[in-house]
Formats: structure tokens, sequence, C-alpha cells
């Protein structure tokens, strides 16, 4: 069985999450959706509330399994008997500090791969924090989450 873990803040999870999450999946058996506790990030949402957003989101797919963890994401990936790190990038300086995780968690862990699914052009400039920054300040930001998202941004 051929088993993912595509990690993120996901605070909130926007139409570019979902869009390299659909792609995957023809790629693999299951899928964990990590939600990954990043102290540096100031979030928006609990954990809780992205759970359940997330699950709102994907509630008829059943190869996707959304879990919460802490720690180091490439140990995430040998508990739950993920074999592949799924990445999305945007940019090029994306693929610059991407390259250098999955460099690290080779070192780590030599036995998982990460995959980097190059984001369709037009969510290339859609991230969580922008969304963020739209929200706070009173922004409409219903062109970049999903529909299912929106009532948990209220």
């Amino acid at each position: 069985m051929k088993i993912a873990l595509f990690p993120g803040s996901f605070d909130p999870i926007t139409k570019a999450h979902v869009d390299i999450l659909k792609r995957s999946l023809s790629l693999f058996d299951k899928i964990y959706v990590g939600i990954g506790t990043n102290s540096t990030k100031q979030s928006l949402m609990t954990i809780e509330q992205r759970l359940e957003m997330i699950t709102a989101v994907f509630k008829d797919e059943p190869k996707l399994e959304m879990v919460a963890y802490e720690g180091l994401t490439v140990n995430f990936c040998k508990e739950i008997g993920a074999s592949h790190m799924i990445r999305g990038i945007r940019t090029v300086s994306d693929f610059e500090y991407e390259k250098a995780i999955a460099q690290m968690n080779h070192s780590l862990i030599p036995e998982i791969e990460s995959i980097f699914i190059v984001s369709k052009p037009g969510y290339s400039s859609i991230s969580s924090t922008i969304v963020r920054d739209i929200l706070r300040y009173g922004g409409d930001v219903s062109q970049f989450v999903p529909s299912a998202v929106l009532p948990f941004l209220k």
C-alpha cells in the first residue's frame, strides 16, 4: 500500500492545497493530510477547527485522512507508515526552500521520498498567509478558498 503525507498548516486550506491533493489521489492508496504545529506562525484557527474544515472539504474522499501532529514531519511519516511526503511548489523560492527540507529529511530518514507537485499557474499566488492577511483586514477570500471553508472563517 502506497501511503503519503501532505503536511502543512492549512490555516486555512486554500484552492491551491485542494488542487495539489486532488492531483495526488491517483498516485497513492492513502494520503494523510497532516496539520503540523508551527510555533513560528500566528494561527487564525485552532487545530480542531482546521481538522473539521478539511474534513468538510473532502467529506466524500475515502483515500484521505486528516490528522494533527507535532515534531519533525519526517518522523511523523515513519510513525504513520508513509513512504512519501507531498509538497506543493508555487514559485522558484518555494522550490529552493522545499529542496533544502527534502534533502535534510532524506539525511534523517532516507526511505521517505519527497514528491513535488507544481501548482497550476492560476494558484501560484494563493497562500494561507495571504488569505489570513486578507481576512484580518475584512477582505473577501471566497475566490481563494473552497466554498466549504467559508463558514469556518466567519
